[in-house]
């Protein structure tokens, strides 16, 4: 197959296309520079797309957008979020939309952050959409891919959790430097839920919706989350260091701004129900297991 991929540069993209690639697949990387050859096209959200390159692909992975914690939630800041997702998202659906060799599916990046605060309850597809800045932009992410619906190409939403991953923002550049040293430890109480996935399950959960025929939101999570002090708890016993810290909300509050209320002090206990009856088997279900894969064993 030829795939297109935004947002192939980082993190979740750049091994979903050395993991294509590795098995005999076209990657065309859309990129916002000039291209360097013919495995790349230009395109820029909000603005357009080299829709002579993308004619004839199989299928589009659109994954770019502003990291939503990688710096304090100003309004500026917020803004980029928003509108690096939902014109990024609209351009890319436009531009399939208007093909005449049209991709058969476009699955489009999307996240848990759609569901809120749901506390212990469990959320899955069929949960409604929780309150906040993020379930808001999640909402209006998604709608911006109507324009592929709306051209008979089969339109997924993955809605990734957090991405376990010696690579990743998160855990591997951030987490694991502090756990390390011995300077872990849980953050608020530590009983909020978190949604995670390892990044092997994450790759082939995106390959799997390519070929799988499910349409809508999907949650690319793995089936047992685990609350803030378990994770904690884990990542100290995978790293084999103590992990006795705890830092208060209040601290957070000040560090992060409204990250800290949205993403490390929300509760989201979110499972893959599609995923699971689509017949999708995970590589790791529990925390121990996907950190000593992930981190440790690399």
């Amino acid at each position: 197959m030829r795939i297109a991929i935004t947002g192939a540069s980082g993190f979740i993209g750049g091994a979903l296309a050395r993991s294509l690639e590795a098995d005999g697949h076209r990657v065309l990387r859309l990129v916002r520079r000039e291209p360097k050859g013919p495995a790349e096209a230009r395109w820029e959200p909000g603005g357009g797309v080299d829709t002579a390159a993308l004619e004839g692909v199989h299928a589009v992975v659109h994954l770019a957008g502003a990291g939503v914690g990688d710096r304090r939630w100003t309004e500026g800041y917020k803004r980029r979020i928003r509108d690096s997702r939902i014109h990024g998202t609209a351009t890319i659906a436009t531009a399939m939309a208007g093909l005449s060799d049209r991709p058969a599916v476009l699955v489009s990046g999307s996240g848990v952050g759609y569901y809120g605060d749901t506390g212990d309850r469990e959320a899955d597809e069929d949960s409604p959409q929780g309150g906040g800045f993020l379930a808001q932009v999640v909402a209006d992410w998604e709608a911006a891919a109507r324009p592929a619906a709306d051209a008979g190409i089969r339109v997924v939403l993955a809605r990734t959790g957090m991405v376990l991953g010696r690579d990743g923002r998160a855990l591997g550049r951030r987490l694991l430097p502090l756990f390390r040293l011995g300077l872990g430890g849980r953050l608020g109480s530590g009983r909020q839920y978190m949604s995670w996935i390892s990044l092997t399950d994450q790759v082939a959960a995106l390959r799997f919706l390519i070929d799988s025929g499910l349409s809508g939101p999907v949650n690319l999570t793995a089936p047992r989350p685990v609350t803030n002090a378990e994770f904690t708890r884990t990542l100290g016993r995978a790293v084999r260091r103590p992990a006795p810290w705890a830092v208060p909300a209040f601290a957070l509050r000040i560090a992060v701004g409204g990250f800290a209320e949205e993403g490390v002090l929300f509760s989201q206990r979110v499972l893959p129900r599609r995923l699971t009856e689509a017949g999708f088997r995970f590589a790791h279900e529990d925390l121990a297991g996907a950190l000593a894969a992930e981190l440790i064993s690399r």
